[in-house]
Formats: C-alpha cells, structure tokens, sequence
C-alpha cells in the first residue's frame, strides 16, 4: 500500500540500540563470573575469543555516556546467567551488584534499559552436569535464575526478554541431523522455562513487561508453483510461529504439530507444561530481523548430507536449512546484499511487522535489525560508514512504513550500540554506531570513537525519526 503521508513515529517511540553479554563484556573470569558454553566453545579460526571483546564490563560508564550523548531512550543488552550464577545455581554477589551499577547508569541519563535474560551463554556448569537444555532440570534452574532477575531488578526495568533468538539455536543445531526429536525436546524445555519466567514476572515485577525475542523473518517462495506457496507457509510455522504461538496462545502450530508427531519428532509434553504455556503468556513481542527468507518444496523423500559429508561451513548452513517434508531454503535472487553477504530487504521487514501485527496483535519491539561489514579507521580517526547509514534509514523508512499500516511498533533497537565480537567473524564484522579501536588478536587502546552513523542516527533520535537524511 502506497499513502500519500505516512504517520509519525510515537511520541513514545523507544530509540535505542542493542548489544550482549558475552559479546561486548569481556571480563570473561572476573569477580566470580563462571566459564559458559560460549566461553568453553571452539572460535572461528582467524577470530577473537570472548575474553575481552569491547571491554564494556569495565567501561559501560563511558560506553553508556555516549549512549545519552546520541540520544538512546532505550539500551537492550543481556545479563550474564554464569555472572550471576557461576555454577548456574548459586547466586553471586559482585555478578548482581554490577547489573545494578548498569542499570542505575542507564536509569541516570533516562535510558530505559531492556534486560535480555537469556543471550547463548548457558552456565557450562549445567552444560556438563545434565546437558543443559536437554534436560527438564534446566527449566527449574532458568525459572530460579530469571526470579533473581525480577526480586533485583524487577522494581527498575520496565522490559524484559525471555530467550534471544531461540529459533536459530534450534535451526542450527547440528544434533538435529542426527536426532530431530531430542533438539525438539530441547526447544520445548526452553518454551517452558520462557513461560515459568513470565508466570514469576506477573508476580514479582508487577510493573514490568517480558517478551520473548526470536530471530523472525517473511518467508517467500521461490516461485509461483502451489507446492512452493505451501512450503512457504509449511516453512513460516517452523521458522518462525514454533517460537511464538506457545508464548503468545500457549499451543504449538497446529499444522505443524501434526506433522511434528506424523515425524515421530514431538517433544514429550506434560499437562504441567500445558498449563504453565497457557498460563505465562508474553505481554508484547520482541524480535531479530536481518532479511527475509526463501524456500521452495521438498519432498519427504529428499535426501540430506550427513555431517559426515559436509566439507565446508557452506555444505553444513545449507545442510541445516533442509527439512524434508516441508521446505528448503534457497537463495533469494530478488535480495540485495552488504559487502559481507548478509540480506538487505527493507520492504521484507514491513511484510514481517505486518504478519506479525495482524496474526498476534501485541506490541512489537524490533530487538535487532543491523549492518555487519569490516570499517576503516582513517587517518584523522573518523569512520565513513555511509553504508551503514543507507541500510538503517531504509529499515526506519518501513517501519515508518508499517506503523501507517496499523502496526502497533514500540520501538527500534538495532544491532549494535556498539562494536563488539560477531560470533562466526569476530571484532572484524562491526555493527556498532562506536567504533572499538582493536582488531581480533592486537587490543589497542579499545578507544571509543563515534562513526557518522552515531551522528546520524542521533539526528534521527532528535527528530523522533521525522529527518532520515
């Protein structure tokens, strides 16, 4: 739908920018802060570990005064489970003196700060003694662990967020190629504990709101055919509705529980756990979006690469985009795409804010939206991310776009406030609106340095999104 004048953002509207833990903190042994998976993980050859990264535990002072100085009304980044509960159990103090200092330092310039409960870095300590999420032990310990959250933090922090990105921990999990119905059984123990966590949230922060944060995306057929129109649809509730129909109705996809259970894939659900979904429902909807997906129909008899088989990193992200039966992920011809291969659709972000919208009618906060491409430093210590710039007014624009639509948008909070370590490219695919001057092996000085985009989007911020230019 084209308008002849597009609504204003909301007065209201929450301008921020978004980071995580285990990506930005560094101080990765400090103050009593167990090891995590993520710490205990193999890194991609040539890239940083999670040791240091941008150094924020130690300088989220500074990093959050710039944050005040480009005018952020909100910051959503994730609390530390292991620096909170190094064991995973155990609470320790220092872990939850210092989310105090950050929050309080948030609070101090009038940044709503947005707590992400959950961001990949489970406790390794739980990892090692009943395999994390594979076990029903984990929604107990998640549930004792996010109460924590809301008896310290819940009378401060308007928002919280369950688990980020849940689906991409499923969709890309290897062990789905060799036993699809253990990593269902994981998703569903996760399902749970996000809806322990809000049950405890209504009763303990009783003026805060939680959300959970998948990574969703409008799914396209490749072409016209029926069957890719279906696997489109077939392919939407597995990407995208698994993650949020339990939290929003407390039930599976109806389709695709039944094709879940004609697969023999169905996770054990108990009458508990029913009613701990029906019960711990999300108050709005929080979500990751980069680009919108593509698939065409694949038959049930499609064969699959094995791990085995597998040569590249290639061979096992499109291996895992398979799904015999349903769909299979393919290239979107009609994409553009930045300089490190990731999708620009800014028009597929106000399909998803419009399907959204229309199938759950909760608020909506976009938790991540965001250009990932090596930048220079020159010379005179500037950075010309024009390229940054282009992406993120073409994603405003469509939200702009979708708020004219209807859609009930609470904010924007893009990946990221500032640099910090990509998980499969390290310090070199920089997000950031400020510039952390290291590279992956040489710290540097870690100095802070503004990008045009910071003074950009500032300009955004001060015009609650009227000037894009």
């Amino acid at each position: 739908m084209d308008y002849k004048k597009l609504k204003s953002f909301p007065e209201t509207f929450l301008w921020g920018a978004s980071t995580s833990a285990y990506q930005c903190e560094g101080a990765w042994d400090e103050d009593g802060k167990g090891k995590s998976v993520k710490d205990a993980a193999a890194i991609f050859p040539g890239t940083s570990d999670w040791k240091v990264t941008s150094d924020h535990y130690h300088r989220f002072r500074e990093d959050i005064a710039l944050f005040a100085e480009m005018g952020l009304r909100e910051y959503r980044f994730s609390i530390s489970w292991p620096r909170i509960m190094p064991d995973g159990v155990t609470e320790n103090s220092k872990g939850i003196a210092h989310y105090h200092e950050v929050i309080d330092e948030c609070l101090k310039y009038g940044i709503e700060p947005v707590i992400t409960l959950y961001h990949f870095d489970l406790p390794m300590a739980l990892q090692e003694k009943y395999g994390g999420w594979e076990s029903r032990q984990c929604i107990d310990d998640f549930e004792a662990y996010a109460r924590v959250c809301f008896r310290e933090y819940g009378n401060k922090t308007k928002y919280f967020l369950t688990i980020n990105e849940q689906n991409m921990m499923v969709l890309f999990n290897k062990k789905r190629l060799t036993d699809f119905r253990l990593v269902m059984q994981e998703n569903h123990h996760m399902l749970v504990a996000s809806a322990r966590a809000a049950i405890a949230c209504h009763a303990m922060a009783k003026n805060a709101k939680i959300a959970p944060a998948p990574n969703i995306t409008a799914i396209y057929p490749e072409t016209d055919k029926p069957e890719d129109v279906l696997a489109a649809m077939d392919f939407d509730q597995f990407r995208n509705r698994l993650f949020l129909d339990p939290m929003v109705f407390g039930t599976y996809p109806e389709a695709l529980e039944a094709w879940m259970r004609d697969s023999g894939v169905f996770p054990d659900v108990t009458e508990q756990d029913r009613r701990d979904l029906r019960e711990g429902k999300a108050d709005f909807i929080a979500f990751n979006y980069y680009g919108a997906g593509c698939v065409k129909y694949m038959p049930k008899d499609s064969k699959v690469k094995s791990i085995d088989e597998m040569k590249s990193m290639s061979d096992f992200m499109t291996g895992l985009m398979c799904f015999p039966g349903i769909a299979e992920s393919v290239e979107n011809r009609n994409q553009e795409h930045t300089s490190n291969g990731m999708g620009i659709d800014p028009i597929g972000l106000r399909t998803t804010l419009r399907q959204l919208w229309e199938r759950y009618h909760l608020p909506l906060l976009i938790t991540e939206n965001g250009c990932g491409v090596p930048d220079t430093l020159t010379d005179d210590n500037r950075v010309h991310d024009d390229y940054r710039i282009d992406y993120l007014k073409k994603h405003i624009q469509a939200c702009r776009e979708a708020i004219t639509d209807g859609v009930d948008l609470m904010g924007y909070s893009p990946w990221s406030a500032i640099d910090l370590v990509s998980t499969h490219q390290g310090i070199s695919k920089r997000y950031g609106f400020i510039y952390v001057n290291r590279d992956e092996f040489d710290l540097k000085d870690m100095a802070r340095i503004k990008k045009d985009s910071f003074y950009w989007y500032q300009k955004v911020i001060f015009s609650n999104g009227a000037d894009l230019e």
